[in-house]
């Protein structure tokens, strides 16, 4: 099933003629989280947002079991799980910051604004490139690799509750005024559902590269990162290509100097280095893909 799911995301992607006329199971979950957002953000925040995680995780445990359970339930939850996975629209979002990079720095800024958070009004073109390069690393874990890994695991529930933790993390696990209590709870079990899933990834980078010797440095730099998940499949990315990633930048105005992934790699990163990340992304799809078809057979 995952295996069908796969190659079904890779057909089909996100067709701009369904999602205009429906909504994404992805914008349900999120325009669910913001109305208890709304609702619940209030009182003792930290416990309301221990009770918005479980109420996501039972709401979407439930519905999981629910379709697999209806006539035809299995071909459901194939096409769900493809859905959820989002591997070509993330090699399409990623290779579209190269294509307007080439174009002019100020088309490279807008496209790299649509996947990253970071401000990018000053950057420079190793600027642009870097944060596409780090945005798809990050998502090949959070978008492909731990969906297809829950799917793998749970089925359907499994990948449902996945991705309400995750667009919770998204939406409310900042430390801000208003989430710092509240998102404690979606951030931490994110967290946790992320742990094996970031490791996967670095692991399926380095396969299809066949670089195994960058473990080391793989391991010596994950840590360095401020997410305790993000630096493994960034890290493995800077080795292979052979790029420093993560390093300094800045979030609504505020310069953070974070330090750089794999620092002896090249700083001077170019349109070419993210076409080279995007192949990197199908070669490591191809990996899960041939992990997905031996589970099958087996």
């Amino acid at each position: 099933m995952l295996a069908i799911a796969m190659v079904l995301d890779a057909i089909f992607g996100e067709p701009r003629w369904l999602w205009s006329r429906i909504p994404h199971p992805a914008v349900v979950i999120g325009n669910a989280i913001a109305l208890f957002d709304r609702k619940l953000n209030r009182g003792p925040r930290r416990f309301m947002g221990v009770i918005l995680v479980v109420i996501l995780c039972l709401v979407s445990g439930v519905l999981g079991l629910a379709i697999e359970a209806l006539p035809g339930g299995g071909v459901l939850s194939i096409v769900l799980a493809a859905i959820l996975l989002a591997q070509r629209s993330l090699a399409e979002h990623v290779r579209d910051v190269a294509r307007a990079l080439r174009i002019s720095l100020g088309d490279g800024r807008r496209a790299v604004a649509m996947i990253v958070g970071r401000d990018t009004d000053a950057m420079e073109v190793p600027d642009v490139a870097r944060s596409a390069i780090e945005s798809a690393a990050e998502n090949l874990s959070d978008g492909v690799v731990a969906p297809a890994f829950w799917f793998l695991i749970a089925g359907l529930p499994g990948i449902l509750i996945y991705k309400s933790v995750n667009t919770a993390d998204s939406m409310v696990g900042y430390r801000t005024e208003r989430y710092a209590a509240f998102g404690w709870a979606s951030a931490k079990l994110d967290d946790v559902l992320n742990w094996v899933p970031a490791r996967l990834t670095a692991i399926l980078i380095l396969i299809a590269s066949l670089r195994f010797d960058l473990w080391s440095f793989v391991r010596r730099d994950a840590p360095l990162h401020r997410s305790p998940n993000a630096g493994w499949p960034e890290a493995a990315m800077a080795g292979v290509l052979g790029t420093s990633l993560s390093g300094p930048r800045s979030y609504h105005g505020e310069r953070k100097d974070f330090p750089f992934v794999y620092p002896e790699g090249r700083k001077d990163l170019r349109p070419s280095d993210i076409d080279a990340c995007v192949a990197m992304l199908w070669r490591s799809w191809a990996v899960l893909f041939g992990v997905a078809v031996l589970v099958a057979i087996a």
